[in-house]
C-alpha cells in the first residue's frame, strides 16, 4: 500500500456521493460488505448497489451459516459432507480452505454484533439436510437479515466506505474503453452504471474491482431469489472476457411455499432438520423412503427436489405437504418465529397444519471462475459469493455453505488486493458513455414479453429434469431472442429493466450451453438422455 493512498483515506465521502476511491465493489450483500470492511482499514472503498443496499439475497437468507463448532464435529466431517453433496465436482483445496476458515468468519460476525442464538452459554447449532452434525449457526430463522444489518451498520460507520445505492451496472470498463488509446486489454478499471434516479450513465473507475453481484435465479419462472438476481456480474464478466464454469448446476430448493399470491417465500431447510416430514397430500403418507430410504427428508437438496418433482408429476399434484405439526407448538414457534408469523398471515398455522410446498430455483452454483484469492481471469477483477464458481459447491451446494462462502472469499479477495497493492496502477481516463445515437423507448412491452418468455421456457426446458430435446428448444429460443434484444439495446436508452433483460438472456445462454456440454447426470444436472454418472468428475468451463 503506498502512503499517498493511505493518506487519502480520510477524505472518503459520505453515502450517496461520488468521490475518489481506490477499490470498487459491485454488490452490497455479505460478500461485498465483508470485502469492503477489510479493505477500508487501508483503502477508500466505493460500494455500488442495484436498488436498495439491502435488496440482495443475503437479506433473504433464513437458514444460517455452517461451521465446525460442536465438540463432536470435525473439519474432515464438514469437508466430506460438502464433497458428498457436490457429487465429487468440488475442488478439494477450496472446500478445505472455506471449511477451515469458517470458525474465524463466525467470530468476526460476533464481533460485529450479529446476535446468534445461544443455549447454555454456547452458540445454538441446528442441523440441515446433507450435514452429518449440528453445525448451523443462526439467528432464529432470519440469519441473513441479521448479518446484513450488522454489516451495513459497520460499513456506514466506517469513514473509508462510500455506499451508493440505486446503481444498475451495465458493463465492466476495460482497456478498450480507455480515452487516450484503444488498448484492447482485458484489464478491468471499473464499471459503467445507470443512475436509477437521474437516468444518466456514470463511469466508476478504481484500481481494483470486486464483483459481488449474486446469482441468476430470476432466469427461472419460480425462484426464491430477490427480483434483482438477474446474473448481472456473471454476464458482465463473460462479456469482458472472463471464463465461467458449471452454469448448468442450478440448485432448486425443495420447499418453497405454494401460494398464488406469495410466489417466492422459502421454507428453510431447518424445518426438515428439526423433524419436518414430506407428505403426499393425496395419500397422506411420507414418500421420501421411495427416493432415499437412508436419509429421508435430510437428503441433499437435489435429491429432495427431484423426489418432490417426481411425486407431483406422478400423482398430478400442485404441491406436496411439509408437516412439522407433530412437534410441540412452543418448539415450532420458538425455532421458526418468522416463518410461523408469515404463514399465520396467510391462514396457515404450521403448529397444527401442513405447509404446501413446491421446488423453486434457489441458488446458482456455477459462475465466474475464481481462485482461492478471489481472482478472475481478468487483471484487476475479483469476484466473491454466488456470482462465482470457486470450487466449493461442485454439483450441488450443501445447505448453509453459501453465506459462509461469501465471508471467506470476500475476506480473501480483499486481503489479496492489499498484498498486491503496489502492482495496481491508477485507472486512466476512460470514455464517457455515448448516448448520441439512441432514443427513449416507446415499446417497453417488448422487455416484459421477452422477460416472461425467458423465464417460462427456462423453467419448462432447463429445470429440475432435462433432455437433449428440451435443451435444443431452449437454445433455439435464446438465439432468436438474442438477436431481438441486441437490436433493442442498440437503439434505445438503457433502463434497469433492459439491462436486466440483457443479462438474464446472457445467463440463460450460459446455462443452456453448459447443460448441453455435460453428457451425464451429476448433482443438480439430471438428464433423461444421460442418466449415468461418469467415473471422472469434470468441470464445464466456457471460454468467451
Amino acid at each position: 500500500m503506498n502512503s499517498q493512498s493511505v493518506a487519502d483515506c480520510s477524505n472518503a465521502a459520505s453515502e450517496g456521493s461520488v468521490a475518489g476511491h481506490d477499490v470498487l465493489i459491485i454488490g452490497s450483500g455479505a460478500a461485498g460488505l465483508t470485502a469492503a470492511l477489510v479493505l477500508a482499514e487501508k483503502c477508500r472503498v466505493l460500494v455500488l448497489a442495484k436498488g436498495a443496499l439491502d435488496g440482495g439475497s443475503t437479506n433473504w437468507a433464513q437458514g444460517g451459516i455452517a461451521a465446525v463448532l460442536d465438540e463432536g464435529d470435525t473439519f474432515d466431517d464438514h469437508i466430506r459432507d460438502t464433497m458428498v453433496a457436490g457429487a465429487g465436482l468440488n475442488r478439494r483445496e477450496t472446500v478445505e480452505f472455506v471449511v477451515e476458515n469458517a470458525p474465524q468468519a463466525i467470530a468476526r460476525l460476533e464481533a460485529l454484533g450479529v446476535p446468534f442464538n445461544a443455549e447454555a452459554g454456547a452458540l445454538h447449532l441446528t442441523r440441515e439436510g446433507g450435514h452429518s452434525h449440528r453445525r448451523i449457526v443462526h439467528v432464529d430463522d432470519a440469519t441473513g437479515a441479521a448479518v446484513q444489518q450488522a454489516l451495513l451498520k459497520a460499513a456506514r460507520e466506517h469513514p473509508n466506505v462510500t455506499l451508493l445505492p440505486g446503481r444498475t451496472c451495465i458493463d465492466l470498463i476495460t482497456g478498450r474503453h480507455e480515452a487516450a488509446r484503444y488498448s484492447g486489454s482485458g484489464r478491468v478499471w471499473g464499471v459503467y452504471a445507470l443512475n436509477e434516479a437521474s437516468g444518466k450513465v456514470e463511469a466508476h473507475t478504481a484500481r481494483a474491482t470486486i464483483l459481488a453481484t449474486g446469482g441468476a435465479g430470476r432466469v427461472y419462472r419460480f425462484s426464491t431469489a430477490p427480483s434483482g438476481a438477474t446474473g448481472d456480474g456473471i454476464a458482465m464478466a463473460w462479456r469482458a472476457g472472463a471464463r465461467v464454469s458449471n452454469m448448468e448446476m442450478m440448485q432448486f430448493h425443495p420447499t418453497c411455499l405454494y401460494n398464488l399470491d406469495v410466489k417466492n417465500f422459502l421454507i428453510t431447510e431447518a424445518v426438515r432438520g428439526e423433524g419436518g416430514r414430506l407428505i403426499n397430500p393425496r395419500t397422506g403418507k411420507r414418500f421420501m423412503a421411495f427416493y432415499d430410504a437412508e436419509r429421508m427428508e435430510l437428503a441433499p437438496r437435489d435429491v429432495v427436489a427431484r423426489a418432490i418433482d417426481a411425486e407431483i408429476k406422478r400423482f398430478g399434484l400442485d404441491y406436496v405437504h411439509l408437516d412439522i405439526s407433530h412437534m410441540p407448538a412452543d418448539f415450532v414457534r420458538g425455532h421458526f418465529p418468522n416463518i410461523h408469523d408469515k404463514l399465520i398471515g396467510l391462514g396457515i398455522d404450521m403448529t397444527t397444519d401442513p405447509i404446501p410446498v413446491v421446488p423453486a430455483q434457489h441458488y446458482t452454483c456455477g459462475g465466474v471462475l475464481i481462485d482461492l484469492d478471489g481472482r478472475t481471469d481478468l487483471p484487476g477483477l475479483y469476484a466473491a459469493g454466488e456470482c462465482t464458481e470457486s470450487g466449493l459447491h461442485g454439483a450441488n451446494r450443501l445447505a448453509s455453505n453459501s453465506l459462509l462462502e461469501c465471508f471467506v472469499f470476500g475476506d480473501a479477495a480483499a486481503r489479496d488486493i492489499l498484498r498486491r497493492w503496489d502492482s495496481f496502477d491508477a485507472p486512466p481516463p476512460v470514455q464517457a458513455w455515448d448516448e448520441s445515437r439512441v432514443t427513449d423507448s416507446d415499446e417497453e412491452v417488448v422487455i416484459k414479453q421477452n422477460w416472461t418468455e425467458i423465464r417460462r421456457f427456462m423453467w419448462n426446458y432447463v429445470g429440475i429434469v432435462r433432455t437433449d430435446k428440451r435443451l435444443e428448444r431452449a437454445a433455439h429460443r435464446i438465439a432468436l431472442l438474442t438477436e431481438e434484444v441486441n437490436d433493442y439495446y442498440g437503439h434505445f436508452r438503457v433502463t434497469t429493466d433492459l439491462i436486466e433483460l440483457r443479462n438474464l438472456l446472457q445467463s440463460a445462454d450460459l446455462i443452456v450451453r453448459s447443460a448441453r456440454a455435460r453428457h451425464e447426470s451429476r448433482g443438480l444436472h439430471y438428464t433423461l438422455d444421460y442418466p449415468q454418472t461418469d467415473a471422472e468428475a469434470r468441470d464445464t468451463v466456457l471460454v468467451p
